[in-house]
């Protein structure tokens, strides 16, 4: 049940982003739709077979484990219910921001991790463009947090349907008013905002690592408001990977096996 209620509010979500796009993009897509959709939806059922054959409700299944067995430093204490809910989904979220950081700062983690970045074009698809070892280190790292905070069993459900939901709206190729986007940023990440992540200026990417809300970024100095140059004309994805040849499915599941461009 709790896979079923992921899966069937990610795919909602997807179609939402993937509707709006066609009726008001923000921008014109250099690369043929098709073609990227073809990688970047045959990554993701590579990713959701692997979960489903494998470690797929782990987090959960580690959420209601700790709480069993007392472990994790919220089940240490008799807290309300909704304040352990509360601070799970806040911890969940800074843990996910340091493992983004960590991604970029730390070269292994990075060849896995440019596999996302390499994209050239930005969509809602791009959301789920993500290397299967990705999405294994990502589980693997979730379970430790949640043992390690002894988050909630709802928080953890909740938590990634907000990931998933927030990953996909924030990639994707939407047109919002500008002063409608200024004022959503005082909370939540918007696409012009993590647009900006995806640049191929390195001070750019290495920026706006949040995925849900902003205050992360802001607290710890990596917040950017604005690109070097304007959201129409910035170029995305990664300046030694321009070349669509290279990017085929099969080179990307080769990548974080390569030897890092100079």
């Amino acid at each position: 049940m709790e896979t079923l209620i992921r899966l069937t509010a990610a795919l909602s979500i997807f179609g939402i982003m993937i509707f709006w796009e066609y009726l008001k993009p923000r921008r014109k897509l250099p690369v043929e739709r098709l073609v990227r959709w073809r990688i970047n939806l045959g990554l993701a059922a590579i990713n959701m077979l692997m979960m489903r054959l494998t470690v797929g409700s782990a987090a959960y299944l580690a959420a209601v484990d700790a709480e069993q067995s007392h472990w994790g430093l919220l089940n240490q204490f008799n807290l309300s219910d909704s304040f352990t809910i509360i601070m799970s989904l806040l911890f969940l979220d800074f843990a996910i921001y340091g493992q983004h950081v960590l991604s970029h700062k730390w070269s292994l983690l990075w060849r896995i991790h440019q596999v996302h970045h390499s994209d050239l074009a930005f969509d809602a698809t791009t959301a789920i463009r993500f290397h299967p070892l990705e999405i294994l280190i990502s589980m693997l790292y979730k379970v430790a947090c949640i043992y390690l905070i002894g988050a909630d069993a709802f928080a953890v459900i909740l938590f990634e349907i907000i990931l998933n939901g927030a990953a996909t709206f924030n990639h994707s190729n939407i047109a919002i008013p500008e002063s409608v986007d200024k004022r959503l940023r005082f909370l939540i990440v918007t696409p012009d905002m993590h647009r900006i992540h995806h640049s191929t200026i390195r001070t750019e990417t290495d920026s706006n690592y949040g995925f849900s809300i902003t205050c992360w970024d802001r607290l710890c100095g990596t917040y950017k408001a604005h690109p070097k140059y304007s959201q129409d004309q910035m170029f995305i994805g990664l300046d030694y990977y321009r070349d669509k040849k290279v990017l085929s499915f099969l080179d990307l599941c080769m990548m974080p096996f390569r030897a890092l461009p100079k």
